[in-house]
């Protein structure tokens, strides 16, 4: 019967019948073996007859139905229910099959050829069963029986293999490559991972069937050293799939196979003199790897320390196998800590450790993955509504690119990439995007910056007029919303992730926070704690010890923090409204400072200035808020103890900042509401409201204090020159007042204006007269406004530092003021004027007389060196010799020891010089100049 099916199944007659009948035959043949077996025991010689002819039989039907039942199961397709039938047909038969029946089956094929097709078709046939199994995933005993009975015949044709397609003259690079494949992805397979079932159901497949893992991991390891100097050829294509064996979660599979990584690099190493092949594609493995689930802490540790040793064992690959396995130990790092977060519902650790990797391949100079990851950081930002976040991320991107016609070089994801060839095209369009994303952020000044590239490549480069004229007309509006759309200020947060409990790239680390529009400190906190439900909330604000530090657990610190950011150079003193300056103030910010108070020395009930010491911490970013995060790591922090004077010279430099903020307000929006200024102005000049600054004359004025503390001589004068110069503020504020308050609120101003003459009399009678400086403004249109530019560097905390121009010294009585020209009087009436205090930062080693004269005569400053000048011992100069150096006050500008001054933008004459100092005074100033440097 045999040869007429072989004839019918070869002719395509029928197989499911023939498959029948086959096996029919064989069961016949099984009972016809079991009466061999009876008889040889009755009968020795001729039972052995019997049985060798039955067995000769068995072996070939059961060749016969496998080669019938193997052309079966890959005509079907995978959803025919018939082929899970045959498939356990074809395990039953392979479990009948010794390594005899495998052994003769292998020498029947003809020639080498029909023996490597049979070969090919068998590892793509069990591959594809054992990447989509025909049994549900709870079957785990016909899993089990088909692993097993697939496991003994991939080692016999591994065996095969070796015999026959090793050599030189027969060695198959395609064969072996399918057999790699196909144990790596039986090994791999997910009904062998016995750490995802129960112990009691794990510990009964180990006693049953035992760890097939171990046991094609081994086989695996063997084929791959007996390859010898074939090895090359596999690298890199087999180092994707050796890394995945390697990360399954067995212990004794990972230290048997992770050599074999060494093996690899010394392979190359060899050949080439490197192994940059093996190290980018390790690389580029590990990431998707990572990323999909597998490898752990353990895996990292393992890795380290068996290629270390590996290494120190061959001199050749010491150093540059020391710097491979740091680098992938740093990449293991960053990818475990990005898997542990990524799908937690608060993406704002993704995002960090998304940060991370990304920067890591921009070290490495991995340029497709780093964009990868820029694009995904660009995605979770989007879908956060983070836009100006997601611009400077994408402008990343961008500055990759050049404006030419050369073909992109990395892949880029997105809809539009394919009709995107050129580098120019990828730009524009990612140009725009930003553009976009930057108006939705309300980050015009930075969308301008881009429109201007733009506008220069369709103007000068591409001479495309219509694009030029869009993207000009888009600038303009970005312009127009500077001004006229409100956009508040952010607040800042310092985070501090305290104890051993927390990722490691959170663990011991402050980070700073960019808050977006109003939000409040509570829901920020909120949203911070919830991805850790047992981190415990620190209510201190000093750095912890290290008993937290240490601990198992975890804690955060959270506190506002305000930017310490200097001015831009170019907006020092300039009369700029105050909807372009506050954005530099919060933005483009990369150091901020957090002031606590604390008491020292005895404490006075009555006045709490006097011991009352700030501790200020400066925390220092990596990089500038905002940026491609909302939060940056702090690289740096300085601590600095600032005294109680330095404290009130402190506050009241921000208090005539915060009166020339409101006037600016008003003068540029005479709609806003007078209630905010009426209660600044009242709190200042009313001392039943604050109290003033009295509490500051009582606490550093006084005789004993200056006795005790002589090396704040300077600093006291700061002091007092900042209290002269708040009346010309408080004057034009309360004018502005005046103009506006309603009438059932004027008594209101009434009460203010005296409690103003009051103090004022008494300032000027103690502290000297202070003149705002007026000019023209010619620009029409232009409001009237005050520009704050207090010079830093002569308020310096650590030294006091002399300046040249000073002003009057406190007098019994109020110096009589200057007689004016009627004509300057009248122009002071009439013209619309702007107030602007700074001075021109100028060389203290240039004598004034000098110094050389400005080219716009418009902004031609003079220093009043008056009656206040020191003498060269640095005392006080005595009555007779102040009164003789006295002169009036010009209408030009003056300095200050706090940096004010008044600046004349437009006058009929110049303003006279002032007379010269004497040598000892400037040589006594560049004395102390130079020590306080």
């Amino acid at each position: 019967a045999l040869p007429i099916l072989q004839e019918l199944i070869q002719a395509g007659e029928e197989e499911d019948a023939c498959i029948e009948l086959l096996s029919s035959i064989l069961e016949v043949l099984y009972q016809a073996q079991k009466s061999a077996e009876k008889l040889r025991a009755r009968h020795k010689d001729r039972g052995n007859v019997e049985l060798a002819q039955v067995k000769k039989h068995i072996q070939a039907v059961l060749e016969q139905l496998l080669h019938t039942v193997n052309r079966r199961v890959i005509v079907l397709e995978r959803e025919n229910p018939l082929r899970s039938h045959y498939v356990a047909c074809m395990a039953s038969i392979l479990s009948q099959m010794d390594k005899d029946h495998y052994s003769t089956y292998i020498q029947a094929f003809p020639s080498r050829p029909e023996l490597m097709d049979f070969l090919m078709e068998t590892f793509i046939l069990f591959k594809d069963l054992i990447g989509k199994t025909v049994y549900p995933g709870d079957w785990v005993v016909m899993n089990m029986v088909q692993n097993r009975e697939f496991l003994r015949a991939i080692n016999q044709f591994a065996t095969t293999l070796t015999e026959m397609f090793l050599s030189n003259s027969n060695f198959e690079l395609q064969l072996w490559n399918n057999y790699f494949h196909l144990a790596v992805a039986f090994l791999t397979q997910d009904s062998l991972q016995l750490e995802n079932f129960s112990p009691a159901k794990r510990n009964s497949i180990l006693a049953k069937y035992g760890d097939m893992r171990a046991t094609i991991g081994a086989s695996i390891r063997d084929m791959w050293y007996s390859l010898g100097q074939r090895k090359i050829e596999f690298i890199p294509g087999m180092v994707g799939p050796i890394l995945e064996m390697t990360l399954v979660p067995e212990l004794e599979l990972r230290r048997s196979t992770i050599p074999i990584f060494f093996d690899m690099m010394l392979c190359e190493h060899r050949l080439t003199g490197s192994f940059s092949r093996f190290e980018d594609e390790i690389l580029r493995r590990l990431d998707s790897e990572v990323e999909g689930g597998r490898g752990d802490e353990q895996y990292m540790q393992l890795f380290k320390s068996i290629l270390l040793s590996c290494c120190q064992s061959h001199p050749e690959l010491a150093k540059p196998g020391e710097d491979f396995v740091k680098l992938v130990s740093e990449l293991l790092e960053r990818l475990l800590d990005y898997r542990a977060v990524m799908n937690d519902e608060n993406k704002t650790y993704s995002m960090s450790c998304t940060v991370n990797l990304l920067n890591f391949y921009k070290e490495i100079d991995r340029q497709a993955m780093y964009i990868r990851y820029l694009y995904k950081l660009k995605d979770l930002h989007i879908s956060y509504e983070n836009y100006t976040e997601g611009a400077y991320t994408l402008l990343l991107h961008a500055r990759l690119l050049s404006w030419s016609e050369e073909s992109n070089a990395a892949p880029v994801p997105g809809p539009l990439s394919p009709h995107l060839h050129t580098q120019r095209q990828l730009k524009e369009a990612l140009y725009n995007q930003i553009i976009e994303y930057f108006d939705q952020g309300k980050m015009w000044e930075e969308a301008i910056h881009i429109c201007k590239e733009l506008a220069e490549q369709y103007e000068s480069h591409m001479f495309d007029y219509e694009m030029l004229s869009d993207i000009l007309q888009r600038q303009a509006k970005f312009y127009e919303k500077i001004l006229k759309v409100l956009r508040p200020s952010p607040d800042y947060f310092a985070v501090g992730y305290y104890g051993q409990g927390f990722p490691t790239f959170l663990r011991n680390k402050v980070f700073i926070y960019r808050g977006k529009e109003y939000e409040r400190r509570e829901d920020f906190e909120m949203q911070l704690l919830s991805p850790f439900p047992n981190a415990e909330k620190l209510k201190s604000t000093s750095p912890p010890g290290q008993d937290i530090t240490d601990s198992p657990g975890q804690y955060i610190q959270c506190f506002t923090v305000q930017p310490a950011e200097e001015a831009k150079i170019r907006l020092k003193g300039r009369s700029i409204p105050e909807q372009i300056t506050n954005f530099y103030k919060a933005n483009q910010v990369q150091r901020f400072s957090y002031s606590r108070p604390f008491k020292r020395g005895p404490n006075d009930p009555d006045n709490e200035f006097a011991n009352m010491w700030i501790e200020r911490t400066t925390f220092r970013t990596a990089y500038p808020l905002p940026g491609i995060l909302r939060w940056f790591v702090v690289t740096s922090t300085e601590r600095i103890i600032i005294s109680p004077l330095q404290n009130a010279i402190e506050t009241m430099l921000k208090t005539n900042e915060k009166i020339m903020s409101e006037i600016n307000r008003h003068q540029n929006d005479p709609s806003l509401p007078i209630n905010p200024l009426s209660m600044l102005l009242n709190g200042i000049v009313d001392p039943a409201v604050m109290g003033g600054f009295a509490k500051y004359e009582k606490a550093f004025f006084q005789e004993s204090y200056m006795q005790e503390h002589p090396e704040d001589a300077v600093n006291i004068e700061k002091l007092k020159d900042l209290i002269a110069w708040q009346i010309p503020l408080l004057a034009e504020g309360i004018r502005i007042h005046g103009q506006k308050v309603t009438e059932d609120l004027r008594p209101f101003h009434e009460r203010m204006e005296q409690c103003f003459e009051q103090l004022r009399a008494k300032v000027e009678s103690q502290y000297g007269v202070r003149e705002m400086m007026f000019f023209e403004d010619r620009r029409s249109g232009r409001p009237r406004s005050i520009a704050w530019v207090p010079d830093w560097d002569r308020l310096s905390l650590t030294g006091a530092r002399q300046v040249l121009c000073t002003e009057a010294p406190p007098t019994p009585k109020p110096a009589p003021r200057p007689s004016e020209s009627e004509d300057h009087r009248n122009e002071r009436k009439e013209n619309r004027s702007s107030s602007i205090f700074g001075p021109r930062r100028q060389d203290p080693r240039q004598s004034i007389s000098e110094l050389p004269e400005p080219k716009d005569e418009k902004w031609r400053l003079s220093c009043n060196i008056s009656e206040s000048s020191l003498s060269s011992d640095g005392k006080q100069p005595p009555p007779s010799q102040a009164a003789a150096g006295a002169q009036p006050r010009t209408a030009g500008s003056s300095l200050s020891p706090t940096g004010f001054g008044g600046r004349v933008k437009s006058a009929s004459k110049l303003p006279p010089l002032p007379r010269k100092f004497s040598p000892a005074v400037y040589e006594t100033f560049l004395e102390q100049s130079d020590a306080a440097a």
